[in-house]
């Protein structure tokens, strides 16, 4: 069997249809189901800027669409890649609730007095 060679404008092409298809979906379904508001930032949207709503995948999971609307949430576009950010910040360094941080020791101007003096300890 024959390896098809794809271009990458070909690729993209078939990327940006598949991803409008699936938006298509379910963010008709969530402007319906939601009033037209951030969940985060509790902005107000009106379908002269409705572009700039997004939804969100609570799970992070975009194929995870229940019909009862429970996987999502209407985000700005910047609490959305806030949230976006958040969640691969936890990805690739961990929760910080996890680890107990020590308090610093080390103290700069201990000396400081004796060092303007002339004086080094």
């Amino acid at each position: 069997m024959a390896i098809q060679k794809k271009t990458l404008d070909q690729v993209l092409a078939e990327q940006r249809e598949y991803n409008a298809k699936r938006a298509t979906g379910y963010r008709e379904r969530a402007l319906k189901l939601y009033p037209w508001t951030c969940g985060r930032c509790a902005r107000d949207f009106e379908r002269k800027n409705l572009s700039e709503l997004t939804v969100h995948h609570v799970d992070h999971n975009h194929d995870n669409n229940p019909a009862d609307g429970s996987n999502w949430e209407l985000l700005c576009i910047y609490c959305h890649d806030e949230e976006h950010t958040k969640y691969e910040n936890l990805v690739r360094y961990g929760s910080t609730s996890e680890k107990q941080v020590k308090a610093a020791t080390f103290n700069p101007f201990a000396d400081l007095k004796a060092k303007m003096e002339g004086k080094d300890s």
